[in-house]
């Protein structure tokens, strides 16, 4: 095939691919078209079939249909991933909806096709979820990982929630649609149109932020929409307002709950037709500008108050986007901290490169009422304060985190409430059999402890992510540890390593 269709002579050549579908013809089509393009295919009609494949061997990328007789392709995914099956999977279905894509986000897919689609599309997908490994790589341990790596300038972190939001930004971005970002203050929200300014069509023109809230009510109008010249006191000349501005580019509208009910009605109008009369003028003036909103209010509530307008507000909640507060993320704690102390030790230029697993500990129990802004802005603090070596400790903390407890103990093999107080198997017992201490002997030449010690951890956290086929969150629990202090002691494991 020419053209368009054509992948990059790399994407394809020697990759083995699974197509699973239960439709003959579409199976048979995708089949040739792939092996045209390079590609060593197999084929299976159905989920079991499927399933059966993927144990006697690896696949770079399996396109699996959501709908089949014996098993749905959510099943398929979940259980070839619990068998520790690590290929790229993309989701195909004719029923495409936002929550079933995100369920296959969420059990590891990297991609999820609508039906019909066409064969330039599927070799975007293709191209974008496969990169540059070379064949017989399979990619990340988790591909769903993919999509934060792509937005990580914007947005840091694993957690399931976020997911949601990665997904959002990959289907959204690409589109003129309007946006409206909610979620508490210091969540995120403007770093949120910036990613999606930046990976639209838009990206090389304007991006153009308004606070609503810090803009008095009397002159929001002009701010947006600009003005003649005496078009009131003080006009002593013409100005053009915001949306001329970013004519062509992204205009973000943050605080959008604070616009006065008379500008919200012109504002509607921009939605609706494209067109804005600024202040003092007659003439419509025609304008091409993405709007992406936000807020920290609930807007419905406003809706049913009468304090903003009913046809405004479901104009704007086309796609919405709720970023969490940094409460209902807690193990992404430790990624932005390393990423907010690496950003400020460059700035600062301070030679702070880690912070102890304490006060790591300390950090993600604390609530955060202002979010990752008020994270950021301590760890900056911290950075600047810091007296001594290049790591940061309970005492550099400040004194409404030391008082803080940590959630458990970052050394706990086996927590309070576990299996072990019920008198069953202990989670961290990965041998299935009990720890009998009085086994272990000295030897008569001594012994290495901190470094025995650290083998065997290392060991039984290395069994545990091979039971579960590499989920950590699993992993931890089997091991007593909550997923934080896991994902730590991986991240100070490949540290050593690297040196």
């Amino acid at each position: 095939m020419e053209g368009p269709m054509a992948l990059d002579d790399t994407s394809l050549a020697g990759r083995r691919v699974l197509v699973v579908d239960d439709h003959g013809p579409t199976s048979e089509l995708l089949r040739s078209f792939l092996g045209e393009l390079g590609a060593r295919v197999d084929t299976a009609s159905g989920g079991g079939e499927a399933l059966g494949l993927l144990e006697a061997g690896s696949y770079d990328l399996v396109l699996l249909d959501l709908r089949m007789d014996d098993m749905d392709g959510l099943q398929v995914l979940e259980r070839a991933r619990a068998h520790g099956a690590t290929s790229t999977f993309v989701l195909m279905s004719a029923e495409g909806t936002i929550s079933h894509a995100v369920q296959a986000m969420q059990l590891g897919a990297a991609d999820f096709l609508v039906k019909p689609f066409e064969l330039e599309r599927l070799v975007t997908v293709i191209e974008r979820v496969l990169g540059d490994a070379p064949a017989g790589s399979t990619g990340e341990d988790d591909p769903r990982l993919a999509w934060r790596d792509r937005y990580a300038p914007y947005l840091i972190g694993e957690h399931e929630s976020l997911r949601e939001v990665f997904f959002l930004l990959e289907r959204i971005a690409p589109t003129d649609c309007t946006v409206l970002v909610t979620g508490e203050s210091g969540t995120g929200k403007e770093l949120v149109a910036r990613a999606i300014h930046a990976a639209s069509t838009r990206a090389d023109r304007a991006f153009v932020p308004v606070n609503c809230g810090a803009i008095p009510e009397t002159l929001i109008e002009s701010e947006l929409f600009g003005h003649a010249k005496g078009a009131f006191s003080g006009a002593t000349c013409a100005r053009e307002g915001r949306f001329a501005v970013a004519d062509k580019g992204t205009l973000f509208l943050d605080e959008i709950g604070e616009m006065a009910l008379p500008i919200q009605v012109k504002f509607l109008r921009v939605l609706q037709e494209g067109e804005y009369v600024p202040v003092g003028e007659t003439r419509p003036r025609k304008c091409d500008v993405r709007v992406v909103a936000a807020t920290n209010r609930n807007l419905e509530s406003m809706v049913a108050e009468g304090t903003f307008r009913e046809d405004l507000f479901y104009r704007l909640n086309l796609i919405p986007i709720h970023l969490p507060p940094l409460r209902e993320r807690r193990s992404d704690i430790p990624l932005l901290v390393r990423h907010f102390l690496q950003n400020a030790s460059q700035r600062r230029g301070r030679p702070v490169t880690d912070i102890t697993e304490d006060a790591l500990e300390r950090m993600v129990a604390y609530d955060w009422p202002g979010n990752v802004r008020e994270l950021e802005n301590t760890v900056e603090r911290m950075c600047l304060l810091h007296q001594g070596g290049g790591i940061l400790g309970t005492a550099d903390l400040p004194a409404k985190l030391r008082t803080t407890q940590p959630s458990r103990s970052p050394t706990a093999v086996v927590p309070e409430d576990s299996a072990t107080a019920q008198g069953t198997e202990p989670p961290a017992d990965v041998s299935g059999t009990a720890f009998d201490p009085s086994s272990v002997q000295l030897p008569d030449e001594g012994l290495d402890l901190r470094g025995l010690i650290e083998e065997l951890e290392n060991h039984l956290i290395d069994q545990a992510l091979a039971r579960t086929g590499g989920n950590r969150s699993r992993a931890a629990q089997l091991l007593g540890l909550n997923r934080t202090t896991l994902v730590e002691r991986l991240r100070k494991r490949e540290r050593a390593a690297a040196k």
